[in-house]
């Protein structure tokens, strides 16, 4: 079974058609790439996967989304389980500035009954640990956010949707907007991770997706052109936009 499977799903926002059609299959526990030039729909396809465009009182979702077999577009379910189980990691590193470093991580668990006490502080350290960024921290839980880099703070971003213990993790471009050490900490983070989750990664960047994932996806114009195994993608690609975008002619 597939982690995400998406059948004939049309996205639009008002009268524009924004992803159209588009049949993907995401294998469990590999990171998944979807590329394209801006525009082309890939953050609106992420962000359909948790239904976080239910937020959106413009966006209309057409088709099925199904989640380890289950279409989360159902009227039987919740969409705060689905985001319980499908987390996501922005762009921007958005941790709560208000809250501690300790406090980011709680807070979801906290919410949600999971965990309190001592069992609250080991999963505050799992999480932290599996984001790679306890043995920064550990002296520091009491600290505020705003005093770690920008890479720092989207590792906690990441233990923050981890500690709500999902099976599949969303990054939009999660390193579009930290240095480039930040960055390959981000990236080397992402091949750990995968042993655990399915991770779904957003990028700008062809030689990202090249990096870092076993499967791509490109799109243009809000439609799925072509997907497979990254390498065979790069190195043989079966449509002419897919050759031109992975080449740089196409931006």
């Amino acid at each position: 079974m597939n982690a995400i499977e998406t059948k004939d799903l049309k996205i639009s926002y008002g009268n524009h058609l924004v992803i159209k059609g588009i049949n993907l299959e995401i294998p469990k526990n590999c990171i998944f790439a979807l590329m394209g030039p801006s525009g082309c729909g890939k953050s609106t396809l992420l962000r359909s996967f948790n239904r976080l465009l239910d937020l959106n009182p413009e966006a209309k979702v057409e088709g099925e989304v199904r989640i380890f077999g289950r279409n989360i577009y159902s009227q039987d379910v919740d969409p705060r389980e689905v985001r319980r189980q499908v987390g996501m990691v922005f762009q921007y590193p958005n941790p709560f500035p208000h809250l501690t470093i300790y406090e980011n991580v709680a807070i979801g668990p906290k919410m949600n009954g999971m965990a309190k006490g001592k069992d609250l502080d080991k999963l505050v350290e799992w999480a932290l640990r599996k984001a790679a960024l306890w043995d920064e921290v550990k002296n520091r839980l009491n600290d505020y956010p705003s005093n770690l880099s920008g890479g720092q703070r989207q590792r906690l971003v990441i233990a923050r949707a981890l500690a709500m213990q999902p099976s599949i993790l969303l990054m939009d471009e999660p390193t579009a907007n930290i240095d480039p050490v930040g960055t390959a900490k981000i990236e080397e983070l992402l091949f750990e991770l995968k042993k655990e989750y399915t991770i779904v990664l957003v990028t700008h960047s062809p030689s990202q997706a090249a990096r870092v994932s076993d499967y791509v996806a490109f799109l243009y114009m809000g439609k799925l052109i072509e997907v497979g195994p990254t390498r065979k993608v790069f190195e043989n690609p079966e449509h002419e936009l897919t050759e031109k975008y992975v080449t740089g002619a196409l931006g």
